[in-house]
């Protein structure tokens, strides 16, 4: 029988190694493999396999470390073991990432199968059909999750589907002839892409903040938009947790002017099933397959933003497409109008692989059950969240309303009352095995954020033993602060002030600039 997780905590403390750099522990002449050079009968038959190279070879051998295997292998499972990854902690803490159990044969069965692992991207698409049925059968899944005509899968993540989404309402706007169309409106509780992504296409971006609901007023957008509107970029549910319940109005009012109209899905979790971007009313859409999906979203990649459109944008799509004549599968790069290729070849097909198998594993019931499982499960959260001294609700947004799939919280009566604020909550919680939690996207419009999402993997153990961490820190804020002001105390690092993270004379990201920052290498 499981111990009360809310109450008693596993002993944890992660490994520490004063572990350098593999660039500081190269020894010369040191070898992980020996290549052998082709045998006389190899090289007379097809040459010594480096003089072809031609002006291609370098004149010096790159300065990569010279390092043994045995070296290698310890270095890097020193490094794992200082890293607490998905596998090993509850996962609840990065809400608006939708950190799902993501089923081990999706990578062992599928994804490292040397068929996919071992994909030449310029290979013959008759001697790659497999990966390419699972892109056209998985473009068939998502048009009827979404009700949406075609889809692609070649952004390498959310954004990057945004800014595609972006590129194509500009595209559309400029075959038309029109090229007053130069705003797009997003919302304050949008993800942030949704602001970022068209102004990097070279939009003006309208931003509107929410009112007593949770989304901005109706006669505000209205307001807001114009002849100059090219689209609207809306994430819904917001990253609050508070869906809008009235979206197809302000749909239609954007329609109404000629803007196209962009549904940002990477909160999908908690309405797969139920709710669908046609019915909304929406043009376009994307979905992250990182996260709603279970690829899995883990350690920034990889990762796919699913697009997907009705059939009056399928000209601007990205090429190539993946379609079927009867008999086979090829890439069709036949689109004049296309934007062209917006990430290299087709983008990543583990990521689109393991959609597929997790989507066939659950199947049209499935899926809407993990949507009601999502909610149910983050609406018992918020119950245990409620209880906990100086956690908040922000209710200047969304008074009374439902939240779906998470919940975006405020540490600000902890601050009030003892000084500490999220930053340091974030801090502590590591110290009992769990993953620093998400706050929000600067600027932080809700105080003392944090945002967790505890999605349809999580089981109530679990959930419980999450909360219970941050009840066992707010006790300790108010009644033991000095344990609060030295944490963690637990991890391979402790309390991060470094100056190269906002100091750029200091940041070094490779070996040759970390050399001349420390005035090693001229």
């Amino acid at each position: 029988m499981l111990r009360d997780r809310y109450k008693r905590f596993r002993k944890f403390h992660q490994a520490k190694w004063d572990e350098e750099l593999i660039f500081e522990l190269s020894v010369p002449g040191e070898r992980g493999v020996l290549v052998p050079l082709a045998e006389a009968e190899v090289e007379k038959a097809v040459g010594d396999g480096i003089s072809v190279l031609g002006k291609l070879k370098r004149k010096k051998a790159p300065a990569l470390p010279e390092v043994g295997q045995m070296r290698v292998n310890r270095h890097y499972m020193r490094l794992s073991q200082e890293t607490m990854g998905t596998d090993v902690n509850i996962d609840i803490s990065e809400g608006t990432c939708t950190m799902k159990y993501s089923p081990k044969v999706q990578e062992h069965m599928a994804a490292r199968h040397p068929g996919i692992a071992e994909i030449h991207p310029l290979q013959d698409p008759d001697t790659m059909q497999g990966i390419l049925e699972i892109y056209y059968k998985t473009e068939q899944f998502l048009k009827e999750v979404s009700g949406l005509d075609y889809f692609h899968f070649q952004p390498g993540g959310g954004a990057h589907g945004v800014y595609t989404n972006a590129s194509i309402i500009r595209a559309y706007h400029q075959s038309r002839g029109d090229t007053k169309r130069t705003e797009m409106i997003t919302t304050m509780f949008s993800h942030p892409c949704d602001a970022a992504t068209p102004n990097t296409a070279g939009f003006k971006v309208i931003t509107l903040m929410p009112d007593d609901n949770g989304y901005p007023p109706l006669d505000a957008f209205k307001a807001a938009l114009s002849e100059r509107t090219a689209g609207i970029m809306i994430t819904n549910p917001e990253d609050t947790g508070i869906y809008n319940p009235r979206i197809k109005e302000y749909v239609d009012a954007a329609k109404a002017v000629g803007a196209i109209c962009s549904y940002d899905q990477a909160n999908a979790n908690a309405f797969l099933g139920i709710a669908r971007a046609l019915e909304a009313g929406f043009d376009m859409c994307h979905f992250n397959l990182h996260k709603t999906f279970s690829a899995p979203h883990g350690c920034m990649g990889p990762a796919t933003g699913a697009v997907g459109y009705k059939s009056f944008l399928e000209p601007f799509m990205p090429v190539p497409r993946v379609k079927f004549d009867g008999k086979k599968y090829y890439l069709d790069y036949n689109h004049p109008q296309s934007i062209g290729m917006v990430r290299q070849f087709i983008g990543n097909p583990n990521v689109v692989l393991k959609t597929y198998m997790w989507i066939m594993q659950h199947g049209t019931e499935g899926l809407k059950e993990a949507a009601k499982i999502s909610v149910l499960n983050n609406n018992y959260m918020m119950k245990k969240l409620k209880e906990i001294r100086g956690i908040v609700m922000y209710y200047d947004f969304g008074p009374g309303k439902n939240r779906l799939e998470q919940v975006r919280w405020s540490w600000a009566k902890l601050k009030e009352d003892t000084g500490f604020g999220t930053d340091d909550v974030n801090q502590r919680l590591s110290d009992f095995g769990i993953q620093h939690y998400w706050t929000s996207h600067h600027p932080w419009v809700v105080p003392e954020p944090f945002t967790p999402e505890p999605c349809e993997s999580y089981s109530k153990d679990d959930i419980d033993e999450w909360c219970g961490a941050l009840k066992a820190i707010s006790d300790e804020c108010y009644n033991n602060p000095e344990i609060i002001k030295g944490a963690p105390h637990s991890g391979p690092v402790h309390k991060v002030k470094h100056p190269a993270l906002d100091e750029e004379a200091l940041i070094a990201v490779t070996w040759r600039q970390y050399q001349k920052k420390k005035g090693l290498k001229k």
